[in-house]
């Protein structure tokens, strides 16, 4: 299944992250996102104007929000860089690659995106 039509679901305490390997299957679906250090993925992406970054900026706020998986959100001028990783497996979990698919996807459709 593809990782954009799944959903996150909680991880309870003491699970392990991802090992080198699911992390590199995972990160096949998402080969825009840079995997740092096997601890944290992150994206940047590009609009078009200020008020396009902001306005995908609510959008995709609003995905992480139903996903009940929340990224850190940086924003420079009509860029923002965003940052996955999951608090409780202190790395990676399959949500990060889940919320970086659903990004992408709404990134992709929006029209002040700029590629």
């Amino acid at each position: 299944m593809s990782l954009r039509n799944k959903h996150c679901s909680p991880c309870p305490p003491g699970t392990a992250p991802l090992s080198t390997e699911e992390q590199a299957t995972l990160g096949e679906q998402i080969p825009t996102w840079k995997n740092c250090d096997g601890l944290r993925i992150q994206r940047e992406y590009k609009f078009k104007t200020y008020m396009d970054a902001i306005k995908w900026l609510q959008e995709g706020a609003q995905i992480a929000d139903n996903e009940d998986h929340h990224p850190d959100i940086h924003v420079f001028y009509k860029r923002i860089v965003i940052e996955l990783w999951t608090h409780t497996v202190n790395g990676l979990s399959e949500n990060d690659y889940i919320l970086a698919a659903k990004l992408d996807a709404s990134f992709n459709d929006y029209p002040g995106s700029k590629s």
